[in-house]
């Protein structure tokens, strides 16, 4: 059974050049007593080194800001070691920031236009190891994909062991490594392999197109 609550509150850290913005979601997370707020900035330069002292469990990624905008951020956050979820908050919906977001490691893409109770759910989702998307997105991803594809075996579910097939339905289900570890009673380096290998197979350069690829297979329980 997968838990949905925390034994101590997840930490957040807000990158968004919008101060408003900032104090809004600040607001937000004062109404919760398992989201807590690790700290805010408008600089992503300050965001990456804030992401480093702080360690929090989520940062909440705006794309688009001046200087150092969000994808370039998220990849400097990757390339610095940080391992905690980096789920982008912003006003595009445009294919390729969702589909370039997605492949540079970002754990979820929502929209700043959603419901704040909603937000909040999808921000508890995502602390609590899940992969977070802003359900109007859901269709628009999986075209994106579907186009980039351009391999001409098609994914062969008949080519992936036993293992291989139940963690592509963990990462179909939105699981982390570190919860797919934990549930089937494995390392996340033992994971980590298993997700290269069954990319592989089926051909996907990314486990999000993995993910999106099992859910339209039926292969989410």
């Amino acid at each position: 059974m997968t838990d949905t609550t925390h034994e101590t509150p997840a930490s957040i850290l807000i990158i968004d050049d919008h101060p408003l913005l900032r104090r809004g979601v600040t607001q937000l997370l004062e109404l919760e007593d398992d989201l807590v707020l690790a700290g805010e900035t408008g600089e992503p330069a300050e965001g990456v080194r804030l992401a480093r002292e702080l360690d929090p469990d989520l940062v909440l990624l705006d794309l688009n800001m001046p200087g150092m905008n969000g994808i370039e951020t998220l990849k400097r956050l990757r390339d610095d070691g940080f391992a905690g979820r980096i789920v982008i908050f912003t006003v595009s919906d445009n294919e390729e920031d969702v589909v370039d977001a997605l492949q540079a490691g970002a754990d979820g893409y929502l929209l700043k236009d959603m419901d704040p109770d909603e937000m909040v759910r999808q921000l508890r989702q995502a602390t609590l190891g899940r992969m977070v998307i802003s359900e109007s997105l859901t269709a628009l991803l999986a075209e994106a994909l579907r186009h980039q594809r351009s391999k001409p075996a098609a994914p062969d579910i008949h080519s992936l062991t036993q293992r291989e097939r139940e963690i592509l339905g963990e990462l179909a289900a939105g699981l982390s490594n570190k919860m797919i570890a934990r549930k089937l009673d494995i390392t996340e380096g033992t994971v980590k392999v298993h997700v290269k290998h069954l990319l592989k197979k089926l051909n996907l350069r990314s486990r999000v197109e993995a993910a999106v690829w099992a859910v339209q297979e039926g292969l989410d329980r």
